[in-house]
């Protein structure tokens, strides 16, 4: 799962440039909050001292006379999310759940979403928390969703209703420290929502596990009647908020009483309700035992708490019992009249995944045993600890400068649910070692916060609003080797403490080469502080350099005059230019290279290509350009100088080129394992698994990167296909015959170029095809397109029976049913996360533009969630 995460996580940073962040909506902060924020939001009420309760989905706070409790709306506590109304035939009609499930707040969007409250003191104080959810058909779909629930980094529960009505999760927790977050994590089976989250003061102490285990509430039972014939009882009747549900035994009789119960007594240490003491039940037909057996998960360990009160009074008489757990005894016990008494069993394990208890009376006592109150709970490890507080104070700073509502929660866990353009090195604490913020519309100065994350081994501020000038404090961060700033408003000289990581080699420093801010040091204006001696010295530097460099052309000149001599080959002056960047060709030797075209490993609109092998015995790619072709010297021209210039580890190489008469061929790396479209489509028995196909997507998404943003010009690929990804004897992915493709301007944001209509039907941006208009947004729609195929192993164009199908109207309605299975290659089987698969969908869906989102030319800027996310 880690793996895939990660290969979706580079994908995400890769594609930084091409999708256009969306813009959050709400103004509130979400995840850790800045002081001024929390000193403003007073959870704890005058009506209820230390409660913290909101309803989620409504837009003010109110009074809710039924129970008692203010409560408040959650606009306050979550940045992110939309308000819904529950259909009024599934709401609860009990009093003791008042108004809290006619409303929900649903999130579409991000793969974690997070309320953060805060208490007062609230650090190493355990609480009660209730997260409530009823789905009501709120989204009118009739499909009930299926959703993790976390509790600051550590999972909770999954949240999976069997009814449109209401139910909550509960559990004793001791707070890190006075906020924690409460976050629902989208698993791809339907969009996460919540109904109310409310938090109650609780003596942890009392229930005798300690701090280091989590309590989840299994039941709380009131031994009273049957469920339905009384509401349960909870605030105000119980000071810490308990629900208890009303229930009865198997082969038991309810008894109870008016009487007062000592419940100020130091036997009440659980503080129960006089209400839930003035209960209780007793073995039918004078019976001496009270027993019960429930099934539970063997895989954890459980406490259970007995709770008892004499309701009857015996003058000669006096109730004596003993309680016995899967096997373990306590007692014998004497009841005392009107006060309580409680009796807990801890960490037990499940027999035959069954707990089972007996309450017997014994031979002394003169009376039947009784029964008033019974609590399961579940023991749970927290194993995960948070991020590191140093990196977390850090990154919330650089949240606030820069406004990320998207980010919630803490920055690294869950694992998978890292904030997007981030990754993290989960030790213990997980530290922040990459920051990716290409492309993400940030205006302002570099945040100088960056300077405290310690572990940061690469930043990319790239493609954004930036200004001021470059902070020299990064020069401190002792693990960077990657520092991209290119593509802001930034003024002022580069740091000499940055040049100088640069010149040494240790830092990879990118750059606007026309911007005096990032080519030298000191900028222009400047040169009168010069020293003279260094003038003098740097002069003399140039002058040397220069003196080599004339020699060496001369020496490289002479030598190539004798080769050309001596073959006898005569170059026009339009191949000069070429011949003095690359390996120049004779036809001869292109015909010795490919044994006279023996072989023939593909064709395409530029020709036929060869298979053939240097003198070195290198194995190439050779094509060669058909005298039937409807290009010509211009396109050979175009492909030959532009890959000239092109040089990426995901892009086909160039090694060398023909142009002889009539005859032009290209020279490539041969690439052993063929095209994408052979390993998906074909009949070949081996299937690409699934973390081949996501880092093929990454090689793609990398290589397409550069042609768009590291190519001056950019270029446009124009037909990006599974049979332009050709892959190594590695599986990595290269992209092939982008040579074709027009560089074009990118002076504005609305630049393109208009010619004649190219590409592949199926892989050819519909805008494009009505328009005839190129620009980069036409290579990402082609990209989402191939991404498609690789998560479904479907074709572009579906046929069946009755017509054929474009592979994006067959995905959709698929995408909508939630089911990620059925979008799966089934080939596959289960060898696939569903993380990582829903990530892979958003951003197949982000490029093809299937999200009703602002789109800017070329982009897919926000690929999760990925992360993705």
């Amino acid at each position: 799962m880690l793996h895939n995460l990660l290969l979706l996580f580079v994908f995400v940073i890769t594609c930084f440039r091409y999708l256009i962040l969306a813009t959050a909506t709400a103004t509130a902060t979400a995840g850790v909050i800045n002081n001024n924020d929390l000193q403003r939001r007073k959870l704890a009420t005058d009506e209820n001292p230390g409660f913290v309760s909101i309803d989620c989905g409504v837009e003010d706070d109110y009074f809710d006379n039924s129970t008692g409790i203010r409560f408040k709306s959650d606009t306050e506590f979550i940045s992110s999310g939309e308000n819904h109304d529950t259909f009024p035939e599934y709401f609860l009609n009990n009093e003791q759940f008042g108004k809290r499930y006619e409303t929900v707040r649903s999130f579409p969007n991000g793969m974690k979403n997070c309320y953060t409250p805060k208490l007062e003191q609230a650090t190493n104080n355990s609480f009660r928390i209730r997260a409530s959810f009823a789905y009501g058909n709120y989204d009118r779909k009739n499909k009930i969703p299926k959703f993790d629930l976390y509790l600051g980094v550590n999972y909770w529960t999954t949240v999976n209703l069997t009814n449109f009505e209401g139910f909550f999760y509960e559990i004793i927790h001791v707070f890190p420290a006075d906020t924690e977050y409460v976050c629902l994590a989208n698993t791809g089976t339907g969009t996460p929502f919540i109904s109310a989250l409310e938090i109650r003061p609780s003596n942890i102490s009392t229930y005798g596990n300690g701090s280091s285990l989590e309590l989840i509430n299994i039941g709380l039972y009131d031994l009273s009647s049957y469920p339905g014939q009384s509401p349960g009882v909870r605030y105000k009747d119980d000071i810490y908020d308990r629900v208890w549900y009303p229930s009865q035994l198997p082969r038991s009789v309810p008894i109870n009483t008016s009487s007062d119960i000592d419940t100020q007594g130091s036997g009440n240490l659980y503080k129960l309700p006089v209400e839930v003491l003035r209960t209780a039940v007793r073995p039918f037909n004078g019976s001496n035992s009270l027993s019960y057996s429930s099934s539970f998960a063997s895989s954890y360990d459980y406490n259970l708490y007995f709770h008892f009160a004499e309701l009857e009074f015996f003058e000669d008489k006096q109730r004596e019992i003993s309680i016995t757990v899967n096997g373990i005894t306590q007692g014998p016990f004497t009841l005392e009249y009107l006060k309580p008494l409680s009796i807990s069993f801890q960490r037990l394990r499940t027999v035959e995944g069954n707990i089972t208890f007996t309450i017997s009376t014994t031979m002394e006592s003169g009376l039947p045993p009784i029964l008033n109150a019974l609590e399961y709970y579940q023991l749970k490890q927290f194993t995960d600890s948070a991020t590191d507080p140093s990196d977390v104070n850090a990154i919330m700073s650089i949240k606030h400068t820069y406004n990320r509502d998207d980010w919630q929660g803490d920055p690294c866990l869950p694992k998978g649910y890292s904030w997007s353009g981030l990754s993290c090195h989960f030790g213990s604490p997980p530290r922040i070692i990459s920051l990716n913020l290409s492309s993400s519309k940030l205006t302002g100065e570099i945040s100088p916060s960056l300077a405290h994350l310690l572990e940061l081994q690469s930043i990319d501020l790239s493609y954004n609003d930036l200004t001021g000038s470059v902070p020299d404090v990064l020069a401190t961060l002792p693990k960077l080797k990657s520092l991209n700033i290119s593509g802001n408003k930034l003024k002022g000289p580069i740091p000499q403490s940055l040049k100088d990581k640069s010149d040494h080699g240790s830092l990879l420093l990118s750059f606007d080469e026309n911007q005096t801010s990032c080519h030298r040091d000191p900028c222009e204006g400047n040169s009168k502080k010069f020293i003279v001696p260094v003038v003098v010295s740097i002069i003399a530097a140039v002058a040397l350099v220069i003196l080599l460099s004339v020699l060496f052309i001369f020496h490289r000149k002479r030598k190539r005059k004798q080769t050309e001599v001596v073959n006898n080959t005569t170059a026009s002056n339009k191949e000069g230019f070429l011949k003095s960047k690359n390996q120049p060709f004779t036809y001869s030797e292109i015909v010795t290279i490919t044994a006279n075209f023996k072989t023939g490993i593909g064709e395409g609109g530029f020709g036929k290509v060869f298979h053939g092998h240097l003198n070195d015995g290198t194995p190439v790619a050779v094509k060669l350009l058909s005298s039937s072709s409807k290009q010509g010297y211009k396109e050979f021209q175009a492909e030959a100088q532009s890959l000239m210039i092109v040089h990426h580890k995901n892009l086909v190489s160039l090694i060398g080129y023909c142009k002889e008469d009539d005859h032009m061929a290209l020279v490539y790396e041969f690439m052993s394992n063929g095209n994408l479209r052979q390993h998906l489509f074909s009949t070949n028995t081996t299937v690409l698994n699934w973390n081949q196909r996501l880092q093929i997507a990454v090689d793609a998404a990398q290589g397409l990167d550069y042609l768009h943003n590291g190519c001056k010009p950019p270029i446009v690929h124009r037909d990006l296909k599974p049979s332009n990804i050709l892959l190594t004897e590695n599986m990595q992915a290269k992209i092939a015959d982008f040579g074709l493709s027009r560089a074009f301007s990118m002076d504005t944001s609305t630049s393109s170029i208009s010619t004649a209509l190219a590409g592949t039907p199926g892989y050819i941006d519909p805008e494009l095809h009505a328009s005839g208009t190129l620009n980069k947004k036409s290579d990402v729609y082609s990209l989402g397109i191939i991404l498609f195929e690789l998560i479904t192993g479907l074709p572009v164009q579906i046929k069946n029976t009755e017509h054929i199908m474009h592979i994006v109207d067959w995905v959709t309605p698929m995408i909508e049913e939630g089911d990620i299975r059925k979008i799966i290659d089934p080939r596959l089987g289960s060898d696939f996360d569903v993380n990582a698969a829903w990530k892979a969908v958003e951003i197949a869906m982000w490029c093809a533009q299937l999200l009703e989102q602002e789109a800017a030319a070329a982009s897919f800027s926000r690929m999760l969630v990925l992360q993705v996310s």
